[in-house]
Order: C-alpha cells, then structure tokens, then sequence
C-alpha cells in the first residue's frame, strides 16, 4: 500500500490500532479481527518483543489492505530500524525533528507526539503528517478543544483515554484521528483466542462516530 492510499484509510477510518506487548503468535489473526471490525491502520510499537520481524510479516500478510507503521520511535536509529524494516509510517512519543525529517526524506509519514502548542508547531513545521497529543488522557478534551482556536491549521490525532463513550466528543473537538491501545487490543482476550472481542469492539468504535 502507497503513502497515498494508505493516508486515505486513515482519513476514512479515523483509527489507528496500536499494538503495544502482542505476542507474534497471535498478530495474523489480531490482523484480521482489526479489519473485520473496519480497522484498516495498525501501528507495532518498537517496544514489543520482535517488532522488527512482525512489521515485515505483516507487510507480506496483509499490507495490501492494511497500513503497517511502527509506533513508540524514540530516536533517528529507531526510525532507520523502523523503516528498513518496512514500516509505511512511524509515530512517536516525543517530538524529535530528526526523526520528523529523516521520515519527511524517505517519503514516510510522521505522526509525532507533542503536548505543548510550542512542541506542536516544532513538529508541524519540520515536516510531520500529523501531530499526535499525547499524553491525550491526561490532557482531556478541553485541552484539544482550545489547540483548536490557533492551531486547526494543524491535523491532531489523539492518543490516550479515546474509547467507544468519548470518541465522538474527541470527533467533535476537531480531531483528525485517533490511536488507540488497551480498550481496543486488549491482550487478555487476545491471549486467550478471543478475536471476536476484538472485532466487536472495533465496531462499535466506529459506529460511535457515526
């Protein structure tokens, strides 16, 4: 899938999956739970064991329908590592302009976190896709609210807290998009089999911004 088409789905769907801690075992079949329930973007942060070897798997899977990214880049090393491995697009959790330009060079999307109005424009300006807010829990939708009078120029995806009760308000608020971990890729029911889980969460997520 192309930078163009794979920006598109998540303009579409809204919601990017974050896969924190699943076990390689089991991310075929998360993979197809997530779609199943319209979820086309998933994103593998660095941190879980073989996200490396499971972002190129994925990739082969399913990449023609889904966009693949790596999540949780800290630095430049973990942006090389991340994109040689095939991610379509990497998001962080801290805004680093070396990392926003090297993405912005190789033609990759970068989804940075910010938290300031000053750390939001860094990272719009060196060249991010989007800004993600994070610690978005923390920061409550009033916080996103007010970013919005000087800097809806700037597409903001929300990160933390967003779940199937508050994902209209954080809609309506003027976000662009969505990360969603935990509430969404539950590794309880992951572990256990229950994809289904998944799926119908996935759902109603969907049907809530309706």
């Amino acid at each position: 899938m192309n930078r163009e088409q794979g920006l598109a789905l998540i303009e579409q769907t809204r919601i990017i999956a974050i896969i924190r801690g699943v076990e390689e075992t089991h991310m075929d079949r998360l993979a197809d739970a997530l779609y199943d329930g319209g979820i086309k973007a998933m994103e593998v942060t660095l941190n879980t064991p073989g996200a490396l070897d499971i972002i190129p798997r994925l990739q082969d899977r399913v990449g023609e329908r889904m966009y693949i990214g790596a999540g949780t880049v800290i630095d430049l090393d973990d942006a090389k590592k991340a994109i040689a491995a095939g991610a379509a697009y990497l998001v962080t959790p801290n805004t680093d302009e070396d990392v926003i330009r090297y993405g912005v060079e190789q033609g990759v999307p970068v989804f940075p976190g910010a938290m300031t109005p000053s750390e939001i424009v860094k990272a719009w300006k060196a060249g991010a896709t989007a800004v993600k807010i994070f610690p978005g829990a923390s920061l409550g939708i009033g916080y996103l609210k007010e970013l919005q009078g000087p800097l809806s120029h700037i597409p903001m995806v929300a990160v933390g807290g967003v779940n199937e009760e508050n994902i209209r308000q954080f809609l309506d608020a003027g976000c662009y998009g969505f990360g969603i971990g935990g509430s969404l890729v539950n590794l309880k029911e992951i572990h256990s089999g229950n994809y289904s889980w998944v799926t119908d969460k996935a759902k109603r997520l969907i049907e809530r911004m309706g």
